[in-house]
């Protein structure tokens, strides 16, 4: 069974996030600040790259995450403010790194880094930002939190190659997919949920469920940007419809239409995604095609169906204020698509 989205959220998906806004308002006031500070340097285009992105109006969803999770166990120290800000700096660096390998122009609906200051100094200042990370971290004093943000980081880049290598091959398996954005998105996400638990020592079973709560919160919430991609709009995407599209990526929504679709349809992918060859209309043909062949609605569907075991992965925790606000969090991601 699927997430089942009301139509109060479909209007305004935003409403779904207040709950968790409210409850970590104060913290990200002070994640606010250490953001700004430790972006500091005095190599002068260090900071002037890294606000780029920083103030760009990104929801900071990982590091609210992060602070919920702390709140929902109970943790009552203050190196969850400081591990909040140390994910935000890693989501941040992969965002520029993200930007680089996909030679994309624009993200949240202004430039890249990259088209203004160039891949080099995108790289390297998303290095920056990774080392701040892990300085961070190691101010926390925290072995747990260490290992499992550390985890992450090597997932992450994993999952980048794994993306580089299945670039342009319409013979990616949706298996094959799903490990890449396993690695790529979820496991931030994952890592945000469960450093809560770290923090407070909870017990094995709940940290667990934090893992799982995260991990399949971030794969629906790629699969809702893959399915955006075809179906939604600018405004709400902070980047053009089919930007996918015209960087060759392999996604759900691809992956569905090229193994559902017929030869002359394969074809048509071949050319567009493998070969780089795109002319006018293109972008309207294979959103038809997606259309055709139901493949935006299946990815909506999956995305669900992890939205929904994210949700009873909570199933372990005693009804609270916190509790509330993460599984809001989840119709939040799924209610974007509508």
């Amino acid at each position: 069974m699927g997430v089942v989205v009301s139509f109060e959220e479909a209007r305004d998906p935003s409403e779904s996030l207040k709950p968790l806004l409210r409850l970590v308002a104060e913290d990200m006031e002070a994640i606010n600040r250490i953001i700004l500070d430790k972006a500091v340097s005095d190599v002068e285009l260090i900071p002037e790259l890294a606000h780029h992105l920083i103030d760009s109006g990104g929801k900071r969803l990982r590091p609210m995450l992060a602070i919920a999770s702390a709140k929902l166990c109970g943790y009552q120290g203050s190196g969850h403010v400081r591990t909040a800000s140390a994910i935000e700096f890693m989501h941040t660096a992969t965002l520029l790194h993200d930007d680089v390998v996909d030679e994309s122009d624009q993200r949240r609906g202004r430039k890249t880094a990259r088209l203004i200051w160039g891949n080099q100094a995108s790289v390297l200042v998303g290095d920056f930002l990774l080392g701040q990370a892990f300085r961070m971290l190691v101010e926390v004093g925290s072995l747990a939190v260490l290992r499992i943000l550390s985890n992450a980081a090597a997932v992450i880049a994993e999952g980048e190659v794994m993306q580089l290598a299945a670039a342009k091959n319409t013979a990616t398996t949706e298996d094959e997919y799903l490990a890449i954005i396993n690695a790529k998105t979820a496991a931030l996400f994952l890592a945000a949920a469960e450093v809560g638990g770290a923090l407070a020592g909870r017990p094995a079973e709940e940290q667990a469920a934090l893992r799982s709560y995260g991990k399949n919160l971030g794969i629906a919430f790629q699969l809702v940007d893959d399915a955006l991609d075809y179906s939604g709009d600018s405004a709400r995407l902070g980047k053009s419809t089919g930007d996918d599209f015209r960087e060759g990526k392999i996604t759900l929504p691809v992956i569905l239409s090229f193994r559902r679709g017929s030869e002359e349809e394969r074809a048509f992918w071949n050319r567009t995604i493998v070969e780089g060859d795109i002319r006018d209309g293109d972008l309207e043909h294979a959103i038809g095609l997606m259309r055709r062949h139901r493949a935006i609605e299946a990815t909506l569907e999956r995305a669900r169906s992890y939205g929904a075991i994210a949700r009873d992965a909570l199933g372990v925790f005693r009804p609270s204020p916190e509790k509330s606000a993460l599984d809001d969090v989840i119709s939040f991601c799924i209610a974007r698509a509508y």
